[in-house]
């Protein structure tokens, strides 16, 4: 789907953010931080990162935020979503929180408010720090109590300045990916064994909610990796593989946060959640806002006999892709169907906040101003279909683009490029792309367009 981006609809009336995390931005263990996560140790492991590289220092951005409040500032946001790392601010994950590491987020919030924009931290951006894993990690109950812990430190430093918070990143992820088959830390391939993380992180979220409500939040959520999940062939083995997937990508973390229940798991075979009395009750009013991450559909088939998983995913047809490849197609109006099934399952839903949307493209590595309008005409497609699902009745009422900054991606080293702005990894300089300033008109003519109103 290819749309002129002067010519693409964009909705009024939302509010707008960029998003970044620590561990991708600011290096895995900056000059005076401590601390160490499982992607520390998972960066120690031979082949874990694509290009072989380590995190440090990525975009530099501990030493001096300063440069990308600006940038935040010079968009015009409402809103920047960052993350404040586990492992930095309880680096045993237990007992007090590290005070440079408290003081450092502390001066990101004041530069933030100073500058007209909202913080919107987000507390667990898969930084769990290593004796957390080394005690279980997700898969231990105890987790959810240590995490809330955590929360309390970082809410009795912030919580008098900050409202709103995200307390988990892609719970999904970090199930499917970490605990299932190890493509990103702790890089666990437990396979359906991994299921139990999902509830953990669940309960986790809706302990650490209640602590931060408890201490003035306005407004809390957490934000799960959505896709829209395809059957290759329009055969029943297809659309079984498609349902099975949808299950555990998307519902198994969905309906216990907006319906209060898990799917049926045991009906497919799959282990039962060890719910225990009461954790559903508290993980079904838990939420404040629901936030959706969205990149690409997935297409999936039956998986072929004696296969320990009954789906294969596969290319989706017809479609562009991103820098990653078939591996992220391009499809805006999957974005606009998953958001209009999803308040169809959940009419009464809480407001939809849309955390991350973005896409990578190959671009130069030195300092240099990048014309992406490949990235301008994704970022438009996904725009229009937000506005979309609004005009259907879903309440979407935040958009936030993947990144600010290109940064350090994960598995996927310096590979990929996502941001708003490019950054030269060697000399740190940041270079406004052709897609900053779009988005800054986006969000410029919105809020004109909504005064008018």
């Amino acid at each position: 789907m290819t749309l002129e981006p002067s010519r693409s609809p964009m909705p009024s009336g939302l509010r707008w953010s960029a998003a970044t995390s620590a561990f991708q931005i600011e290096g895995s263990r900056p000059t005076g931080a401590s601390g160490r996560s499982i992607w520390d140790d998972f960066l120690e492991r031979p082949g874990a990162v694509l290009d072989g590289s380590m995190a440090d220092p990525a975009c530099d951005s501990y030493r001096r935020p300063e440069r990308d409040v600006a940038l935040a500032s010079g968009l015009g946001l409402d809103r920047y979503r960052f993350s404040i790392p586990w492992a930095r601010v309880q680096p045993d994950g237990l007992g007090p929180g590290d005070s440079t590491a408290l003081d450092h987020y502390s001066r990101v919030v004041d530069m933030l408010l100073d500058a007209g924009i909202q913080p919107f931290p987000t507390l667990y951006h898969w930084e769990m720090p290593s004796s957390v894993e080394a005690d279980g990690g997700w898969l231990e109950r105890d987790t959810a109590e240590r995490f809330a812990d955590y929360a309390a430190l970082v809410a009795d430093r912030l919580g008098d300045r900050v409202q709103n918070w995200y307390t988990l990143n892609e719970p999904a992820m970090t199930t499917l990916q970490g605990y299932a088959v190890g493509a990103l830390a702790p890089g666990k391939q437990l396979l359906f064994g991994a299921l139990p993380t999902a509830h953990h992180q669940l309960l986790a979220h809706a302990r650490a909610a209640a602590v931060l409500r408890d201490r003035g939040a306005v407004a809390v959520g957490l934000v799960n990796n959505h896709t829209w999940v395809l059957p290759l062939g329009d055969t029943a083995e297809d659309h079984e593989a498609a349902a099975i997937y949808d299950l555990i990508h998307n519902r198994v973390f969905s309906e216990p946060l907006l319906a209060g229940t898990y799917p049926d798991l045991e009906a497919l075979g799959l282990p039962p959640m060890p719910v225990q009395e009461g954790d559903l009750e508290a993980i079904g009013h838990s939420i404040d806002f629901y936030g959706v991450n969205f990149y690409n559909p997935t297409t999936v088939t039956n998986a072929e006999e004696g296969s320990p998983i009954p789906f294969d995913i596969v290319p989706t047809p017809g479609v562009p892709v991103t820098g990653f490849g078939p591996e992220w197609p391009i499809m805006p109006g999957a974005l606009r169907d998953l958001l209009i099934d999803l308040h169809g399952r959940h009419p009464d839903m809480p407001p939809v906040i849309i955390g991350e949307n973005g896409a990578s493209f190959p671009e130069p590595e030195r300092a240099t101003r990048v014309e992406d309008t490949d990235r301008i005409s994704y970022l438009a497609g996904h725009l229009q279909a937000v506005g979309d699902a609004i005009s259907a009745g879903v309440p979407v009422e935040e958009y936030t683009v993947w990144s600010l900054l290109d940064n350090w991606e994960w598995a996927d080293g310096y590979t990929q490029r996502f941001g708003l702005v490019h950054v030269d990894f060697e000399t740190g300089e940041r270079t406004p792309k052709a897609s900053y300033d779009w988005y800054r008109e986006v969000i410029r003519s919105s809020r004109a367009a909504g005064e008018k109103r």
